[in-house]
């Protein structure tokens, strides 16, 4: 699979083998690296929190990270996004600590924890891109500036085969859709409140760093306002020449924005004169009322979008009536992979080479010219797709949809959980010339006739 299609997984694939193999291979097993690792970024942004600021703008980070449903969502999958989140959190402290009193063994524990960040998802180096611009933010001395870049260097170095590796397999992700207007609110919100939240006093006040390095200009707005805007606005601009943009892929900017919403927190509570102890429940249980909409559509089976095995089952009860399949994009073959039972009978129309024949995960399709005489030749075909409108990008998917549009109506159409099934018939009149055709061109049904 690492050499097909998921090289960027790689690590998180094979600590999972390590964890399945101790632990055996349970939901529980599989989700409970991710929900403990939340729990650590949680503590984590905490500790910079209040080593940046005060105690009660650390605790109030934490929490704020801990409300934020992206984080809760990622904290409950068996993906790898919490944990890059937590060693991106672990990533910045270190950073800290380092800044703090540099020393070589600092250094190294940083370099380590962004390459193994990197390795679970190399979109993770753009917190490293943050970090850089935190330093020429505060301005260090030229041992802190060249430990710094020196653990850069040796982190992207080393992550650079996988970012390499997965130019080959960037076709996994052809189906992440242009920006849209609510992503691009999403993240014009966010920067916002993080912008604002740096003039707060409680985010440009360092005692510590005041004590230990007045040379240095390090303080919470420092740190956290480039963690925040510097992963989504990348990755943003990046997604206007390539889409990329998906949240998952920039959770660890959240934390940046916890930082400062502890800070916003630890405002209140001085202007109103209110303890931070009382404060802080009262605002976690004001947000967790205001997200809660949001909480429980995460914790019902609606949320789990792309369900391939709901796809296969309505392929299945459908497969009777019809005598091929399509999948546009190709990519939604992994439908008949995850369940082939469900399409016994139907021949795939598009397929040149199974995956076992080719060696490859999802097979290797035929030309647009073969592809468009196979369907020509079906009376009924099931296509599995994506919601909404359809990204035909190859010439193949093209050519697939053209026929569609031109020789076929659609009779069903079904859509739940993140896939489309829809059932096309050939057009009246092309079906009846099919059938004199069919028929024109088979000896043994023209005796049976006579």
């Amino acid at each position: 699979m690492v050499g097909q299609v998921d090289v960027v997984h790689g690590l998180y694939y094979a600590v999972m083998h390590g964890v399945f193999a101790l632990f055996g291979d349970s939901l529980v097993t599989l989700r409970l690296p991710s929900v403990l690792a939340a729990a650590t970024a949680c503590g984590l942004t905490a500790l910079v929190g209040a080593r940046l600021s005060k105690c009660w703008v650390g605790v109030g980070a934490g929490l704020a990270l801990a409300t934020i449903p992206a984080v809760q969502e990622y904290a409950q999958e068996g993906r790898p996004y919490a944990l890059v989140l937590a060693f991106v959190v672990l990533a910045t402290r270190l950073l800290v600590g380092a800044l703090e009193r540099p020393d070589s063994r600092r250094w190294a524990g940083y370099a380590a924890t962004v390459l193994i960040a990197a390795g679970l998802n190399w979109f993770s180096l753009l917190a490293l891109a943050a970090h850089g611009v935190t330093i020429v933010y505060i301005r260090p001395d030229r041992a802190r500036y060249a430990g710094w870049a020196l653990a850069a260097s040796v982190a992207v170095v080393g992550a650079l085969p996988v970012i390499l590796t997965s130019q080959a397999q960037v076709s996994q992700v052809s189906w992440i859709k242009p920006l849209g207007l609510s992503t691009v609110l999403g993240v014009l919100i966010t920067v916002t409140i993080a912008a604002l939240s740096t003039r707060l006093p409680h985010a440009r006040v360092s005692q510590s760093m005041q004590e230990e390095a007045p040379h240095a200009r390090l303080n919470l707005a420092a740190v956290a306002f480039p963690l925040c805007a510097v992963p989504q606005v990348g990755l943003a601009l990046i997604s206007l020449v390539k889409p990329l943009y998906i949240t998952r892929y920039v959770l660890f900017a959240y934390v940046g924005l916890a930082l400062l919403i502890g800070v916003l927190l630890a405002t209140i509570a001085a202007r109103f004169r209110t303890h931070a102890c009382v404060l802080l429940p009262a605002a976690v249980v004001l947000a967790l009322l205001a997200f809660l909409p949001i909480e429980l559509r995460l914790r019902t089976e609606q949320s789990r979008v792309d369900d391939v095995l709901t796809a296969a089952a309505t392929v299945g009860r459908l497969r009777g009536t019809a005598d091929g399949v399509l999948y546009i994009p190709a990519a939604r073959r992994d439908t008949a992979l995850v369940s082939p039972h469900d399409f016994t009978g139907l021949r795939d129309l598009a397929l040149a080479q199974a995956p076992v024949e080719s060696g490859t995960l999802k097979g290797i399709e035929a030309g647009p010219h073969d592809i468009e005489r196979a369907m020509l030749r079906a009376r009924r075909i099931v296509l599995v797709t994506d919601p909404g409108p359809r990204q035909a990008d190859s010439a193949r998917d093209r050519t697939k949809q053209r026929v569609l549009d031109e020789h076929f109506v659609p009779r069903s159409d079904s859509i739940e959980r993140g896939r489309r099934v829809t059932v096309y018939e050939r057009r009246e009149q092309e079906r009846s010339a099919f059938r004199a055709s069919h028929f024109d061109s088979d000896p043994t049904a023209s005796v049976q006739g006579r």
